[in-house]
C-alpha cells in the first residue's frame, strides 16, 4: 500500500518567543521543517484525479503558520511546537505529522550553533 508525505523545508517565521524579555519583546527567526502524511487513499485520490482539493494543500499551511508567527509570544519552544501542531490539526484534522522546530540564534554565549525541537504526531504513518 502507497504511504507518502507532503513535505516543507525551511519555512523561515519571525515569532516572539524566548525565555528572555528581550527575545519575546524583539522577536527572532525561527526555521520550520514539517512533513505532513497523507494516508493511502488520499493520495490515491490526489494521483488520479489531479484535483488540489483531494490533497492537503501545503499552501494554506504556510500561510497559516506566516500568521501565526506574526502574532506569537511564549517563553519556549517547546510551547511554540505545541501551537505549531495544534494549528495544523485545527486545519487538516487528525493527520500524521512530523516537525523539527529550529531557533536560529539562540542567545548563549560562545555559542554558534542551532538549537531545535523534534516533534511527532501519529507518525510513523500506519501501512
Amino acid at each position: 500500500m502507497d504511504r507518502a508525505s507532503i513535505v516543507v523545508r525551511g519555512l523561515r517565521l519571525w515569532a516572539h518567543v524566548g525565555v528572555l524579555e528581550s527575545e519575546r519583546i524583539c522577536g527572532q527567526w525561527f526555521e520550520l521543517d514539517l512533513q505532513l502524511g497523507l494516508d493511502a487513499a488520499g493520495l490515491a485520490a490526489a494521483a488520479s484525479s489531479d484535483d488540489l482539493a483531494s490533497c492537503l494543500d501545503y499552501s494554506q499551511v504556510v500561510q497559516l503558520l506566516q500568521r501565526q508567527a506574526s502574532s506569537m509570544v511564549c517563553r519556549t519552544i517547546e510551547h511554540y511546537s505545541e501551537q505549531i501542531l495544534m494549528a495544523i490539526e485545527q486545519l487538516y484534522g487528525p493527520v500524521a505529522i512530523q516537525l523539527e522546530l529550529r531557533k536560529c540564534a539562540a542567545p548563549i554565549a560562545g555559542f554558534d550553533g542551532i538549537v531545535a525541537i523534534q516533534r511527532c504526531r501519529r507518525w510513523p504513518l500506519q501501512a
